[in-house]
């Protein structure tokens, strides 16, 4: 699925059977459009979120049996029939959207992850549902897939999200390290920074190992998909760490080479996370 923004995980991608490559074509353009509502352009603040309640409205108009007239929420209007997915996730990703209007700062690490269980998880929940696997055990493990996924975003794009004068480090981290929200690619922090860039980034690799089994748990398409994301995500933390941890003059990105060795590494998931699970 061509998008214009710059992206880590493929979506829709050849990986997904054809029968649920429309549905999920519909779910991403639905949370992609929405967050730009939030994110992108110069509208004020009331403005996106009229936008944003607008989108909510259109959600409600789906829950009472009706479809709105625009493209994209037609086409949404009938996925959700067809596979009879709940709207609770979908309100929850609007919520967190709407978060991003008015919160550029969490003073802790539990105030950030209430937000990706707002703007993460849903998605593996949709997509879980989609596939028919979101029994218990499968949602608790793909939260914390989606959640470490987000966090690792959040780590690699500190120098973007600065820009949009925006900061998803918790604040009680940044105070335990004695670095000051104003000047975090300040070259006099960067000692202190690195500690702390080491705290998060272990933190956000156990977070994902923790979920890592349901890559292994699922057959098929799905299973052989989450684990090159779950190796992807690793391979970003990966990368930061090579870089000393310094996001401002490096942002770790995938490459071409990146992806083949991602490729072989969900090949050989298996044995390798045996290994990793028993260690840890």
């Amino acid at each position: 699925m061509p998008v214009d923004h710059y992206e880590n995980f493929p979506v829709a991608s050849i990986l997904l059977p054809s029968r649920l490559r429309p549905a999920v074509e519909a779910i991403y353009a639905f949370a992609r459009s929405a967050d730009d509502l939030a994110d992108e352009g110069d509208a004020a603040p009331e403005q996106r979120l009229a936008a944003l309640n607008a989108y909510e409205a259109a959600l409600a108009r789906i829950e009472a049996g009706g479809t709105p007239h625009e493209p994209m929420f037609e086409r949404l209007a009938q996925v959700v029939r067809q596979y009879d997915l709940p709207l609770k996730p979908l309100y929850e990703l609007l919520s967190a959207f709407k978060q991003d209007v008015l919160v550029s700062r969490y003073a802790t690490y539990d105030a950030l992850l209430d937000y990706c269980a707002r703007s993460a998880n849903p998605v593996g929940f949709l997509m879980l549902h989609l596939y028919g696997q979101a029994d218990e055990e499968n949602i608790r493990d793909s939260d914390a897939i989606c959640t470490a996924l987000q966090l690792i975003n959040f780590l690699q794009d500190v120098a973007i999200d600065i820009h949009k004068e925006r900061i998803y480090i918790p604040l009680e981290d940044l105070n335990r390290y004695a670095i000051s929200p104003a000047a975090l690619d300040h070259a006099s922090a960067r000692p202190r920074w690195r500690s702390m860039m080491k705290f998060e980034v272990d933190r956000a690799r156990a977070l994902m190992l923790s979920g890592a089994p349901l890559a292994l748990r699922l057959d098929g398409r799905i299973g052989f998909e989450l684990r090159m994301v779950v190796q992807g995500g690793l391979r970003i933390l990966d990368a930061i760490e090579a870089a000393e941890y310094d996001v401002f003059l490096h942002r770790p990105k995938l490459t071409r080479r990146d992806w083949l060795s991602i490729f072989w590494s969900a090949v050989r998931m298996k044995k390798q996370m045996k290994a990793v699970l028993k260690a840890a």
